[in-house]
């Protein structure tokens, strides 16, 4: 059974995210399970501190980015919109190059708020950050959508 509202597969979310900090870290969806949502980010210039490893900030950038879509994903979108309301991280492993795979899951899909966990791992499969996100769910049309749709 399938946690999504409506048909997901009809959504471009890349389209969404152009000219955003999605498209500028490199973020993108990489598979729509039916009780989680992944998503990919390169770990190269755009990602990295001075020190040469994933910025921290980018590894939240990227949880929060899936805890967002998902949670958008799972609400029906002429009535409802999400927000973030608060996340927290935990950095386990320093990731210096490729990329990072996140998972987000539902651990809470309640009517007015939603927590997500979010797993990041290198490209190996460890865990590089665990990270959970809780948004508040509005009464009010989304207002994601294209840029063309936002102007």
């Amino acid at each position: 059974m399938t946690i999504w509202f409506g048909d997901v597969g009809v959504i471009d979310l890349a389209a969404m995210a152009r000219g955003t900090l999605i498209e500028n870290l490199g973020i993108e969806i990489a598979e729509v399970r039916d009780d989680a949502l992944v998503g990919r980010m390169p770990v190269d210039h755009r990602t990295v501190q001075p020190a040469g490893v994933l910025h921290g900030g980018a590894s939240i950038a990227l949880a929060e980015t899936l805890a967002s879509w998902a949670g958008y994903l799972a609400v029906d979108r002429e009535r409802f919109h999400v927000v973030g309301q608060e996340i927290n991280a935990n950095h386990i492993r320093p990731v210096f190059s490729g990329s990072v795979t996140a998972t987000a899951t539902p651990a809470a899909l309640g009517r007015r708020s939603q927590v997500w966990e979010i797993r990041i791992v290198d490209e190996a499969g460890k865990l590089a950050c665990i990270s959970r996100c809780t948004l508040a769910v509005i009464e009010q049309r989304s207002s994601y959508g294209t840029p063309e749709q936002r102007s």
